[in-house]
């Protein structure tokens, strides 16, 4: 049977794949793992706009409350703001019910520990053990049996807290923001109100079905149209739990997490700040932007794929910035997560110090051709094409093809049922011709489609 928390959380169709029983066991297994039985511990619960989000939340605070602890409501906030709440106030445990850039049908069930990391594969391993086999042991009944309580002040706190991060002068910046309809469709616009910024704000209008719709990280060119019509200095995408940051130059083109990366790990290098002089990425980053950080007396450690590994690494190695081309961006001086609109922040400084415009900051780091392409396939047949011999014939001729020249990399989606190959090259018509053969010949191997 396939794992059951994938790279980031469990996901799945909410009330089919993500069910409500579900969702009661998980919260039944964070409670009973996550915390001690002394006192009614407290875990604090955040969701993102999806119409499901209510359903789920009750099934999960009531899956808490039945093993005695307390479900803490803090509502619609982004993903990393349960990772700074459950520090500043020593709850616990966090989770947040969000399907982060997926579309409104998904759902997920995301956890944090009381120090605001997310947690490792060995702790959700236990966690699945007791929804899978049951909490074993009797129920606290009368006055053991747990409760939620809401805490309406979580907004304002994170909020606070984004604005007092901004080390430079941002007023009378020009930006517009792409908050997805989703969970900082509140929260963003106000922090660069109150940071100066001139704001223009869309896709603040979540009805429970319009989350990424159309719009945010993952679809940037409504943003890029807004940008070039407004003529703002910088648009900012954030996605549906605000995790991860995609941003557009003045030019209306799209700087994606890469760039900001470069451009962030510059300015933290110029001040100082950048721990080891060492930013940590994943193999999906684009070898035109490590060479260009190389030469620049940046080093560059890899990952697999997933902010969480991302986060592993830098703890390990002592670095304090990394990330993921996606958008996801980790501050580890911080916050313990990826944040969005940290992530904005902070290069709205790194833009306004340098004085330059977006699009000369970003065109001076180097990017390969490189094109990704996903198949869609039947969950539980998408690791098929590692034991496929026509599928790994195919792999190894391109890669022999590329050779130094390139990259190729296929691997399977954490959060959905896709096959990725993404193949860069310094050519693109021969990365094109590549990518498209590899992918088709999945399509065809796994009985899947080529989107």
């Amino acid at each position: 049977m396939a794992r059951l928390f994938g790279t980031d959380g469990v996901r799945g169709v909410a009330n089919s794949e993500l069910t409500c029983e579900l969702a009661f066991r998980l919260g039944q297994a964070g409670a009973l793992v996550l915390t001690t039985p002394e006192h009614r511990p407290k875990i604090y619960i955040a969701r993102d706009t999806r119409v499901s989000g209510n359903m789920l939340f009750h099934a999960l605070a009531a899956g808490i409350a039945s093993v005695g602890a307390r479900a803490v409501d803090v509502g619609v906030l982004p993903t990393p703001a349960i990772a700074s709440l459950v520090r500043r106030h020593s709850a616990e445990a966090g989770v947040v019910v969000s399907a982060s850039h997926n579309s409104f049908e998904f759902n997920g069930i995301k956890w944090f520990s009381g120090d605001g990391f997310k947690l490792p594969d060995e702790v959700e391993d236990r966690m699945e053990r007791i929804v899978m086999a049951g909490v074993g042991t009797p129920l606290p009944t009368g006055g053991e049996v747990g409760d939620s309580a809401a805490f309406p002040g979580g907004e304002e706190e994170y909020i606070s807290s984004l604005v007092s991060l901004c080390d430079a002068d941002v007023s009378g910046m020009r930006v517009v923001l792409d908050c997805a309809n989703g969970a900082a469709y509140r929260v963003a616009p106000e922090v660069f109100r109150r940071l100066g910024a001139e704001v223009s704000a869309h896709f603040i209008s979540p009805d429970g079905r319009n989350i990424n719709e159309g719009c945010g990280s993952t679809h940037p060119e409504a943003l890029c149209e807004l940008v070039r019509r407004e003529k703002a200095d910088i648009g900012l995408a954030f996605d549906g739990d605000a995790d991860r940051l995609i941003a557009v130059d003045e030019r209306g083109e799209v700087v994606n997490g890469d760039r900001i990366m470069a451009l962030c790990a510059r300015d933290l290098k110029a001040r100082d700040q950048l721990n080891k002089n060492t930013l940590v990425v994943t193999v999906m980053s684009n070898l035109g932007m490590i060479n260009t950080l190389k030469a620049e007396g940046i080093s560059i450690l890899t990952t697999d794929v997933g902010d969480r590994y991302v986060l592993e690494r830098m703890r390990a190695e002592g670095c304090n910035f990394g990330g993921e081309q996606s958008g996801h961006m980790i501050f580890l001086d911080k916050n313990t997560t990826g944040d969005g609109v940290q992530s904005a922040v902070e290069l709205l400084c790194a833009v306004k110090r340098q004085g330059r415009p977006v699009s000369e900051l970003a065109g001076s780091v180097a990017i390969y051709p490189q094109i990704l392409v996903n198949v869609r396939v039947q969950n539980d047949r998408k690791f098929e094409y590692l034991h496929n011999r026509h599928i790994a014939e195919r792999i190894a001729a391109a890669e022999e093809l590329f050779g130094e020249r390139g990259r190729v990399l296929v691997r399977t989606s954490g959060t959905e049922p896709l096959v990725r190959v993404m193949i860069e090259g310094e050519r693109m018509d021969e990365v094109r011709l590549e990518t498209n053969e590899i992918a088709a010949l999945i399509a065809r191997e796994l009985d899947g489609t080529i989107l």
